[in-house]
Order: structure tokens, then sequence, then C-alpha cells
């Protein structure tokens, strides 16, 4: 980018800054935002209609490959028997928890740390009408119980690719903030055991690699827990062979493995990222 194109970038930004603070820039914006979070999106997975916030071109990306993006959850969660109790850990904006409320009749729990995603959550809980069944868990998932750093890339609705108490990304490498703040994290036993939330037969684990963090902190109850799906990646290793030891420790065997390589929008993910579904030999039957 010349230097030219960087001077003008510079002054357009200082003008638009400027004419927010007047008062017809305000109302502008304000309808703008307004605009934005009342947009919405419908879409249909085996005759199961869903209807989302869509507010920005990443969140309207979400719900356009609700089918394509990742078939094989949409298939482990098909698989749920009726009236389970469902695990999200890392919902985003609620996907999968509504089409598991929906089509499973779960009694889920949707673990979001994100401030940005929680808005979108709860509103998309609420267009779907799964208010009942859909319990949101503002706090995240941890080794241990704790007040520490919420860590993010980004600061959309929608966003993904952030951390807590760590300082490490998806894939091992040093995490580059540009947005964190101080949150509550629990651990999954203490989810249970504290806070008296039902124990989960299934779990979705999507949390930008700290999915082994979380297992450990399931000493208790992970033998529990009927069936799997987290995301791993082999080139993390630190992530994949601790995700991988605290599983089969507790009787889970590997069931299914699918590369991510080709559904990841902001071209992070690691070509050895995954999605694993894996099944607790004692109490689901091959």
């Amino acid at each position: 980018m010349s230097d030219f194109s960087i001077a003008v970038k510079r002054i357009l930004r200082i003008c638009l800054e400027k004419f927010a603070m007047t008062k017809l820039g305000s109302f502008l914006h304000q309808n703008i935002l307004t605009n934005s979070i009342n947009q919405t999106k419908t879409v249909s997975h085996n005759n199961i209609g869903l209807t989302f916030c869509t507010p920005n071109p990443l969140c309207k990306w979400r719900v356009q490959t609700f089918s394509t993006k990742e078939p094989e959850t949409l298939e482990w969660i098909d698989s749920i028997p009726k009236d389970s109790v469902f695990w999200d850990i890392g919902s985003n904006i609620g996907l999968y928890s509504c089409y598991a409320a929906l089509k499973s009749k779960c009694r889920t729990y949707s673990f979001e740390p994100s401030v940005f995603n929680l808005e979108l959550l709860a509103k998309n809980i609420n267009l779907n009408n799964v208010v009942s069944q859909v319990s949101i868990m503002p706090f995240a998932l941890n080794k241990d119980s704790k007040i520490d750093v919420m860590r993010m890339t980004n600061t959309n609705w929608g966003g993904a690719l952030s951390t807590f108490s760590a300082s490490f990304d998806s894939n091992g490498d040093k995490f580059q903030p540009v947005f964190q703040y101080q949150i509550l994290g629990f651990s999954f036993d203490d989810v249970i055991n504290i806070l008296q939330i039902p124990a989960p037969d299934f779990v979705k684990i999507d949390v930008d690699g700290l999915e082994h963090l979380i297992l450990l902190g399931a000493k208790e109850n992970l033998s529990k827990v009927k069936s799997i799906l987290l995301e791993l990646n082999e080139s993390f290793q630190a992530q994949h062979n601790q995700a991988t030891e605290t599983l089969k420790l507790a009787g889970f065997e590997l069931q299914k493995k699918i590369p991510l390589s080709n559904v990841d929008v902001n071209n992070t993910l690691s070509s050895e990222s995954s999605n694993q579904i894996w099944v607790n030999k004692s109490l689901v039957s091959n």
C-alpha cells in the first residue's frame, strides 16, 4: 500500500470519527447497528427449520454453511437419543445448541464466554423458541476453577479464536490478543458439583486449543459421558497427546476422525486439525 493510500485512509477515518460525534452521525450509526442486529436468515436441515441473527458477513457465512461446514457434527447430533443432556462447549452463536434442542429434544447447556457472542446466542435461542431447553453458561471452562484473563483475536459478532487462562492459540503458537478482560472459569467437575448442573450424556468441545485442559478438569465425571466430539490438532502435540491420553484413561475409544482443512473461513486451522468422535466403550455399544 502506497504512502498516499495510507494517508487517504487515515484522513477518511478521522472524518468518519468526527462525523460520528455529531447528532446526525450518532443517529445514523445507531440505526445501522439496529438494522444489522435485526437481520436474520432461515435455514433448513433434516426438515428442521432454524432462524439465526446475521448482523455481519461472518455470521451470514456460519448460517449459509450450516449444513455443509461440518456435516459430521450434525450427523452426530442426529444420533443423540431424545431428552439427553448435551453440553455445547464453545457454542459461539448457538447454531448447534439450537439444532440439538430442536432435533434431538436435548436438555442443552451452551457454554460461551465471549461477551460479543453472548448477545447473538441469547437472540438465537429466543428466535428458535428453545428458551425452555437451552441454558446459557456465560463463562469459560478450564482445568481449574478461577478468575483469569479471556484473550480474543477479534471483537466481531460470531468471532472465534479466543483463549482463557492461556497464552497459546489453537496451533500452540503465542497468542496475540487484540481485546481481553477477566472472567470466571469453572472446571468441568465443578460445574456439576458446585453449580449442580446435570452431568452430560454427550459433549461437543470446540475451544481453539484448550480441549485438553477442559478434559483434565473432568476427572470425576468424564467416564459418565457416552460420547464426545472435539476438535484436535495433531501438530499441536501437547493438546492432541494430552486429550487422547485423558480420553483413553476414561474408557473412550476413537470412533471417527474428519479433517477440517476445508472449513476454515479464517485460514487459521492447521492441515492436521480434525473433528474427532470418541465413544465410551462401557456405555455405548458398537
